[in-house]
């Protein structure tokens, strides 16, 4: 097989066969299919798609790619959960703690940033030395001795995807449904979760636009899960405007550290509550979703979570201190509100307008190997449906450079829409896929 051939059989739009997936993945985790070449085909898969056979095949493919866990030796059911990405989503922050903290073993490899979606990697790495780059043994040894690990993707497991995960950020190629499926699921039957809950976006500032094709995208991993023995159910949730305030590095982490003392804004914690009950439900740690939300407001309240969110970056080599005094992690330079220019009802904040201008800010990458300044990004005071008086605070912008800071204030207020009339606030949910 030549890899030209597979570019151009998919390029044509030819169902490739389970042989040339697997080539094609094997030579490009081993270096024999150069960048270039993998971009091509990246960009023929979301140009022509793939069928749901192809889906599943290149998810295996991937998933197999390098080691494969098998964690019943440590617990006989681990838990994980994974966003298709959002702007603002620090979920991942509170709720491994909050779910660990019930004694259900949280085992999850996260990403980093991907467009103007923020990563749960980069925000860990806000906090000085906290190490994302754990070996397999390390993975299971923290996981048999505390009950979490948040870490970024070992080069052991599926490391094709690792490759092409940092590929698809500068090649235009992230909003593919096929491909965000088998990267996603490509993680999770790689690292050896039982029982896995998709928290998939929906709207403006998500890679699904719409709730149909939001929930196709959930469908495919569900099947995919299911397919390969794991228990799977996917939340579609609202990403027309950011979640939560905070958007940026340490300032998202600082929002977690919040919510995980039991404040934190409402529409976080509420988001935090229902994704980790879906968890506590899957893992037999409660029968019905209310009990789980009651369970998991219980950890949260009572510092539970909060503790083992401490012990698990004490377990990373992270900086403790940074986390119990937040003022600690890094800070912007320069700190402006933007104010309202009208007085009226907010009838949208455009997550992705938002997120790309935290990108611009030097939150997020333009280039794979961009560095990231954790200190910088924004604070979302007004939500759909507030009413707003000319001149209060719509934003307040964390910069480390003066004309940044200038393009973010013209971009933020450009992703404002008004409404004379009162205006209905967006739903957290729109629906569950199991």
């Amino acid at each position: 097989m030549r890899a030209v051939d597979i570019i151009i059989k998919k390029r044509d739009g030819q169902e490739l066969t389970a042989d040339e997936i697997q080539f094609f993945v094997q030579g490009y985790t081993r270096g024999e299919i150069p960048d270039y070449q993998a971009a091509a085909w990246l960009m023929a898969v979301m140009l022509r798609g793939m069928t749901s056979r192809e889906t599943a095949e290149l998810t295996l493919a991937m998933a197999h790619s390098g080691q494969t866990l098998d964690l019943h030796d440590i617990a006989p059911l681990v838990v994980d959960k994974h966003s298709s990405g959002g702007v603002g989503d620090k979920v991942s922050l509170v709720i491994a703690p909050l779910v660990a903290a019930s004694g259900l073993p949280v085992g999850k490899m996260s990403g980093r940033g991907l467009g103007f979606s923020g990563g749960t990697i980069d925000k860990l790495e806000s906090i000085r030395g906290y190490r994302v780059n754990l070996s397999v043994d390390e993975f299971r040894a923290q996981l048999k001795q505390i009950g979490i690990v948040l870490s970024g993707q070992s080069m052991d497991l599926a490391p094709a995807d690792g490759k092409l995960y940092a590929l698809r950020d500068v090649t235009g190629t992230v909003p593919s449904l096929p491909l965000i499926a088998s990267s996603i699921m490509s993680k999770k039957i790689a690292a050896g979760a039982d029982a896995i809950v998709l928290d998939v976006k929906v709207g403006r500032g998500a890679f699904m636009k719409t709730v149909d094709d939001a929930r196709a995208l959930a469908q495919v991993m569900v099947n995919i899960g299911r397919d390969v023995g794991r228990k799977c159910v996917a939340l579609l949730s609202d990403m027309d405007q950011p979640l939560g305030r905070a958007v940026g590095n340490a300032l998202e982490v600082r929002e977690a550290i919040d919510t995980l003392h039991g404040g934190g804004p409402s529409d976080f914690r509420e988001h935090c509550l229902i994704a980790s009950a879906h968890m506590l439900r899957l893992g037999h740690k409660v029968e019905s979703l209310a009990e789980g939300e009651k369970l998991a407001a219980q950890l949260l309240d009572s510092g539970q979570a909060w503790s083992k969110f401490v012990e698990l970056v004490r377990a990373q080599d992270g900086d403790v201190e940074m986390i119990v005094n937040p003022d600690l992690l890094s800070k912007a330079r320069l700190v402006k509100d933007v104010l309202a220019p009208r007085s009226g009802y907010i009838a949208g904040v455009d997550a992705a307008q938002v997120g790309t201008t935290s990108v611009e800010l030097g939150a997020g990458r333009a280039k794979k190997d961009d560095p990231i300044d954790y200190a910088v990004g924004l604070i979302v005071h007004r939500k759909v449906g507030d009413q707003v008086r000319v001149g209060e605070p719509l934003f307040t912008v964390h910069a480390n450079d003066e004309a940044k800071l200038a393009a973010a204030e013209k971009r933020l207020l450009a992703a404002v829409e008004w409404s004379e009339a009162p205006v209905k606030p967006l739903p957290l949910f729109y629906g569950v896929v199991e």
